[in-house]
């Protein structure tokens, strides 16, 4: 691509001055490159001409005929109408158009007009009319060859659909002499795709004998061009990220001595043997002189953190210290709890560094502590690791790219191992962790029972009293999950506190507690410590519970205000239960339900499988807010679509792998590197090396 000529600034393209540049800014055009990047979302197919004597009420249509009347109407409340009638001597076909008064000036008797929209008789029965319809001075197309199948833009107020196309032509035809192709020439001739400047012109001026399904579709071989850019550049980027940190220096664990086999030894309950796989991959993956960059990912319940603990005592074994970060301190505080029950007997120094707890960073820069459980402040604060081994990142897609090679920097290029609960369907594993190797816990610890989830109706809600009372004395345990702490008059919201102060009402003859996120941690660790012992039957909590807790024995959710909450968010929650051996049940109680969390709800009920639930999550809400790809250091996709596009993006991934093979640093495809160091923007130095 001609950079500089695509890189005019919007407002000095012929048309468009400051005050439509402005408003083009709103949308994400401040370029003329972007503008070529700001496709339609959908196009009209105005082929269906029809002499006005042959058009039927209901009809979506284009006529022509010339001007015979026109009029302007005031109505009471000051409201202007421009009415004209054209005929093209077979009828007549009105047409109204409200507050534009301009049309005035443009629309004069015996012009010759183009009408399109969406028939209806007029109310006193005697024409057919349309309102508000797209129009067209036949006079003024060129060399009377009109667009019939018409480009429509997603718009922001102030600039009319009319405004937009004009824009959108004048981007086009000042552009397609500077629009250069930069994919290499033999994968254009593999693939059969158009060329660069074909695909650019055909998605925003479509030929008249254009395929309108396709078009509407984004699956023209020409959308499709546009499409497999993206994702391509989107692959060679990710994949350098991979190739840069296989040429890095790291670190060859080779633990000799028999603090694992202890550990594995000393577990109170067997290993399945997707976790004995799985360490067995990392532990193979750390013997090796370059960084490990591993995702673990595992549904709610199949034991990642046992993984973890078994990966970081292979580099304390050899020495090194090991560092765990979770994304909130209530999730930290839970896993030094956990990971300290599973080291009791070890020779282990363990130490927790949050916010709350911040006041031992010199035991860390020293070495006299070795495991390391904390948060941001980790890498956000001053902390220095006398000799960092291995980094353990708990639900990787709440950090991003940069954020992980900062906690990097503070080590001597430590290996890193990322969980994650939100199981991350391929598209996400090619994409936001495309960099990453991955290992799947994909069963989990025998005698796990199925968890029935229902929802039910708040009218019904005395039903779930009937079911914690018949829980609590069968000897099981209940969590009442709300979402908020506090009454909030803007979210209309059954706060935690108020529900948990009803429950001790309706049950005084149980314990009732309350957990929440503005407790101090020692509060929040003692009411943990008294359920998980048995001495607190109902916990009335708000998210803090969502992952990591562990109680057998509580065999009861209730999920308060379940539509307020996401569908991972909700696995989540419902694998607090069914971790013993009896059965367990997951209750939804809704009350404003959206069509969105009609969706929720139902995929939860439907799906167990954490896979499942990831790919609706992702079909409901989209990849960029399910796994942070925003934050994630990788550049926007602008045209592609991580669901639909699928295909796409694995014959990306398959042809950037296979160019770089070729070619490693991309110095034989200068115009393909320039685009990718275009695409990626400052991002480059992460990765390009060469």
């Amino acid at each position: 691509m001609n950079v500089q000529g695509l890189n005019l600034p919007i407002q000095y393209l012929k048309g468009v001055g400051p005050k439509k540049a402005n408003l083009l800014k709103k949308i994400g055009i401040e370029t003329v490159k972007e503008a070529l990047y700001y496709l339609p979302s959908q196009y009209e197919d105005r082929r269906n001409k029809k002499s006005i004597f042959e058009i039927k009420p209901g009809e979506i249509i284009t006529a022509e005929g010339s001007v015979v009347q026109i009029n302007e109407i005031r109505t009471k409340t000051n409201l202007s109408i421009i009415e004209a009638i054209i005929s093209d001597g077979t009828g007549f076909l009105k047409a109204k158009w409200f507050n534009q008064n301009y049309l005035k000036k443009i629309l004069k008797e015996k012009k010759k007009l183009k009408l399109f929209g969406k028939v209806q008789i007029d109310y006193r029965g005697n024409y057919l009319e349309i309102l508000n319809p797209e129009y067209e001075l036949v006079e003024q197309t060129l060399n009377s060859q009109t667009q019939e199948i018409v480009p429509i833009y997603r718009l922001t107020e102030g600039l009319s659909q009319k405004q937009m196309q004009s824009i959108m032509q004048t981007a086009v035809e000042f552009a397609i002499p500077h629009i250069e192709e930069h994919l290499p020439e033999n994968l254009i001739n593999k693939l059969k795709l158009p060329t660069l400047k074909e695909a650019i012109k055909f998605v925003h001026l479509p030929p008249n004998n254009a395929d309108i399904k396709l078009l509407n579709e984004k699956t023209s071989d020409f959308h499709k061009r546009i499409i497999f850019d993206e994702l391509f550049f989107l692959q060679l980027g990710i994949l350098l990220i991979k190739q840069n940190r296989i040429c890095e220096k790291g670190i060859s664990f080779n633990p000799e001595g028999d603090l694992l086999k202890k550990f594995l030894e000393n577990l109170p309950f067997k290993l399945t043997s997707a976790q004995q796989k799985v360490i067995n991959e990392i532990l193979e993956d750390m013997k090796k002189p370059i960084p490990m960059n591993r995702l673990l990912q595992g549904d709610v319940g199949s034991g990642k953190t046992v993984v973890a603990v078994a990966a970081m005592l292979a580099a304390i074994e050899c020495g090194y210290q090991a560092a765990l970060m979770a994304p909130t301190e209530i999730l930290a505080e839970q896993h030094y709890l956990n990971i300290s029950s599973l080291l009791k007997g070890l020779p282990i120094n363990t130490l927790i560094y949050t916010s709350s707890y911040n006041k031992h960073s010199n035991l860390i820069c020293s070495g006299a502590v070795n495991l390391i459980i904390g948060t941001h402040a980790l890498i956000q604060e001053d902390i220095h690791f006398k000799n960092l081994g291995i980094v353990v990142i708990d639900e990787q897609h709440r950090f991003g790219v940069i954020q992980r090679a900062m906690l990097k920097k503070k080590g001597l290029n430590p290996d890193t191992l990322v969980m994650t609960a939100t199981p991350i369907p391929r598209t996400m594993a090619l994409t936001v962790y495309g960099d990453l190797d991955y290992s799947i816990l994909d069963e989990l610890p025998a005698g796990r029972k199925p968890i029935l989830t229902k929802v039910i109706e708040p009218e019904n809600k005395k039903i779930i009293y009937k079911m914690i009372a018949e829980e609590v004395s069968s000897g099981g345990q209940v969590y009442v999950v709300y979402p908020l702490i506090e009454e909030s008059e803007a979210m209309d919201l059954k706060s935690a506190t108020q529900g948990y102060e009803g429950l001790k009402k309706l049950f005084p003859q149980y314990k009732v507690a309350l957990i929440h996120g503005k407790m101090s941690a020692k509060q929040r660790e003692e009411i943990m410590k008294e359920f998980r012992n048995g001495d607190i039957h109902i916990l009335v909590a708000t998210t803090v519970i969502e992952v990591g807790v562990d109680v057998p024995n509580a065999t009861l959710m209730i999920i308060i205000h379940a539509e307020r909450f996401g569908l991972a968010q909700l696995h989540q929650l419902r694998g607090r239960v069914g971790r013993g051996l009896r059965p367990s049940k997951c209750i939804l109680l809704p009350y404003k339900l959206t069509e969105e969390a009609k969706l929720r709800l139902r995929a939860i009920v439907n799906y167990s499988d954490g896979f499942k639930i990831a790919e609706e999550d992702m079909k409901i809400r989209g990849p960029g807010e399910l796994f942070g790809v925003k934050q994630s250091g990788m550049p926007d996709l602008k045209v592609a679509d991580l669901i639909k596009d699928q295909s796409l993006l694995e014959i990306a991934r398959n042809e950037a792998e296979q160019l770089l093979q070729e070619d490693k640093n991309l110095s034989l495809h200068p115009k393909t590197r320039a685009s990718l160091e275009n695409f990626w923007k400052g991002k480059t130095e992460i990765f390009m090396t060469a």
